[in-house]
């Protein structure tokens, strides 16, 4: 349910964040919400991959499908010698969603190890 509830955090999060910020953004909202949903490294790193993939994806054929994918296939020539603006929209969703995985990933790291008390059952020596 955290995992969820972090996706979410970061996709509408950073919607927010890169209407009025630069994209770079990303990072911090997911650094942010991977310091306030308190998410092992591993599940960390996934849910800001998930959630900046998924709000990368959704921003990209929001724009590119209504003016018929133009700018999209001309950047996929540039890059990749073909047309294929499928492959471009994935290159970016992926670039963008390890940025966000990294940034989660690095505040699970971050926040401070609990350390149970001496006489707590779940001590660790």
């Amino acid at each position: 349910m955290k995992l969820l509830t972090a996706i979410i955090l970061m996709a509408l999060g950073s919607a927010v964040a890169e209407y009025f910020l630069p994209w770079w953004t990303i990072a911090i909202v997911a650094f942010v919400v991977s310091l306030a949903v308190d998410l092992r490294p591993g599940k960390a790193f996934l849910s800001g991959f998930l959630g900046i993939a998924v709000f990368w994806l959704i921003a990209a054929l929001v724009r590119d499908i209504p003016n018929g994918h133009i700018l999209s296939s001309k950047m996929a020539v540039l890059f990749f010698k073909t047309p294929a603006y499928g492959m471009f929209i994935f290159v970016t969703v992926l670039v963008g969603a390890l940025v966000g995985g990294v940034a989660a990933w690095s505040a699970a790291y971050f926040r401070p190890k609990r350390v149970k008390r001496r006489g707590s059952k779940y001590y660790a020596r």
